[in-house]
């Protein structure tokens, strides 16, 4: 990095089977950053959690233009699944993701980074956290994963001011150092109590949600009165997560369909992983309506759920609030909320058929569109804040099959879709709007051949994407707007004895293309190209003017959140 323009990898990584990504780094703002170890060269080989203990920069200030954490992580060669991962500080997630797999001769190491400046508040103060990476090492499972992470502090200066920053951040979790939450069911809750400052005047609420276990494919399955006829998971393939204060629906987060480095054929993901798979974003969801709700004094219950969950969820969310500085109180009330009486049910389809033979072809459909505006207002120092969060949330999954006595063929497509607008109004002055739009296309072939011996070949082909959009106008004004398109495309062939033993695989190719630009003339591109398992081509900037990639340090191309005024440094 060089005053926050993002800079060619020094060596080429053609040739490597090392973990190699097309992703951009967290820009940077000029100047020397203050360092905070949180811990070096942990080991994870049980199932325990690595604490430790948290003291601000000495000498830093506590007002900051940026926070970056760093984490490095590593796992010796053997065998190994994929592992989540995930770092904590107060009960608060700064980390989230999965693990890479080792393979037999290859000892696999990555590197991650996240924009944490809107956790300032966190960070101000001591504290006790801990990595989480449950890791069973055994005989058979000989894979001992290693991490270190830190924290880096950039002061803030007249040329990289600090942003305003949310004023609290406050867990959802029970666990006082930090931990996901289990969500087994549409019923289950992530839940907090929680009494805020009497003069909250923004909030927000970033939210994970995880499949695991028999969740983790969720994307695929249907549901249940189709799953014997199509030798699939049932539950259905809807999965979205409901985000609740006292009970009345308060907003929608989308799940992204992460998959893991083991999940659907392992080869596929190395040396590149699917999107975010080592490093998720969170989704972050707009509670500003019910502001002078939660500044009333009394305890309010913030709440999350995954509608459609199937055994089960890992969540995690954290709630960010902005509090007025010049009002110890502050009033207000939702006047208007869509959002209730509108069930997050998808309507189902099917054009199944099945022979004489038993032959099963066909499709089954699952769709859902909701549009919901929530309006609210909030008294404040300055004047009396209507806040509308306008959004239409969209889903449409298809599951085609042609199954035969040889023959497994199932193609899996699914879009989720967001537009969503929030605006602020003093009076008839709209003060502040801004646009987030998101896509996350998928699309997995899956097409299994049964040989008389008991043997099998699978050929699995997946593309997936992340594509999102915002925009930030004041006074009606356009001030700022930038994209971000994340796509990983991959195939290969699994070969798979009568004993369901992995024999060998060919075919293996993966590409991953990355893109940004915004309107102040930021651009950054990256692209990856594999084959059997190693990098053929790796390039960044070629996408951008004069080759080169330049993001602005404020700037957000990894597709992480933005939040109001924070957006620009003034």
């Amino acid at each position: 990095m060089l005053g926050g323009v993002a800079q060619a990898a020094p060596s080429s990584p053609v040739g490597s089977g090392n973990v190699t990504v097309a992703d951009p780094s967290v820009p940077r703002p000029p100047g020397q950053p203050c360092v905070v170890q949180l811990f070096s060269d942990d080991t994870f080989n049980d199932f325990g959690t690595r604490p430790y203990s948290y003291a601000p920069p000495a000498g830093c200030g506590t007002h900051w233009a940026k926070v970056v954490l760093e984490a490095d992580f590593s796992v010796t060669a053997g065998v190994q699944y994929d592992r989540t991962a995930s770092i904590w500080l107060g009960g608060v997630n700064i980390y989230f993701g999965t693990t890479q797999e080792p393979g037999s001769s290859l000892a696999p190491s990555w590197h991650v980074e996240r924009d944490l400046t809107d956790y300032s508040a966190l960070f101000r103060n001591g504290g006790q956290g801990q990595a989480v990476i449950y890791n069973l090492v055994d005989s058979t499972y000989t894979g001992v994963i290693h991490g270190s992470a830190r924290l880096l502090f950039y002061p803030a200066s007249v040329v990289a001011p600090a942003p305003r920053v949310p004023d609290a951040v406050y867990s959802l979790g029970s666990d006082p150092v930090g931990n996901t939450v289990t969500l087994n069911n549409s019923s289950s809750l992530m839940a907090a109590t929680l009494t805020l400052p009497r003069n909250v005047e923004r909030a927000y609420l970033d939210v994970f949600t995880q499949s695991q276990s028999g969740d983790e494919f969720w994307y695929t399955c249907v549901p249940d009165q189709y799953a014997a006829e199509t030798q699939e998971c049932g539950g259905g393939n809807f999965r979205e997560a409901e985000v609740s204060i006292d009970g009345q629906p308060a907003g929608v987060a989308p799940v992204y369909p992460w998959i893991y480095t083991g999940g659907i054929d392992l080869f596929i993901w190395k040396p590149t992983p699917g999107v975010q798979t080592l490093n998720f974003m969170p989704y972050r969801v707009d509670l500003t309506p019910f502001a002078g709700v939660l500044s009333s004094g009394s305890p309010h219950t913030v709440a999350v759920s995954v509608q459609g969950a199937n055994s089960y969820f890992s969540a995690a969310a954290a709630l960010l609030v902005y509090q007025d500085a010049h009002a110890k109180q502050v009033t207000g009330a939702v006047v208007s909320n869509t959002l209730v009486g509108q069930p997050p049910t998808p309507t189902i389809g099917s054009t199944l058929t099945q022979d004489a033979s038993g032959n099963v072809t066909g499709a089954i459909t699952t769709k859902l569109s909701r549009h919901f505006v929530i309006e609210g207002y909030a008294n404040t120092s300055h004047g009396r804040v209507t806040t509308t969060v306008d959004q239409t949330v969209g889903f449409a999954d298809t599951q085609t099959f042609d199954i035969t006595a040889t023959d497994f063929h199932q193609i899996s497509d699914q879009l989720t879709t967001v537009q969503g607008v929030s605006r602020s109004r003093i009076g008839r002055f709209l003060s502040g709007e801004f646009e987030a739009n998101f896509s996350y296309p998928l699309h997995v072939d899956y097409n299994q051949t049964n040989e008389p011996d008991g043997s099998y070949s699978i050929l699995t082909s997946v593309k997936q994407g992340y594509d999102q959009h915002a925009g930030l106008s004041l006074g009606g004004f356009p001030l700022y707007s930038s994209d971000v398109h994340n796509q990983v495309a991959g195939s290969d062939t699994l070969l798979i004895n009568s004993s369901f033993e992995i024999t060998g695989h060919s075919g293996q190719q993966t590409t991953q293309d990355f893109a940004f630009k915004d309107s102040l003339g930021g651009c950054y591109s990256g692209s990856v190209s594999s084959a059997n398992n190693l990098v053929t081509a790796y390039s960044t900037g070629k996408a951008c003017p004069g080759g080169q990639n330049r993001v602005l340090w404020f700037a957000h191309p990894d597709g992480s959140p933005y939040l109001g005024d924070s957006l620009l440094p003034w």
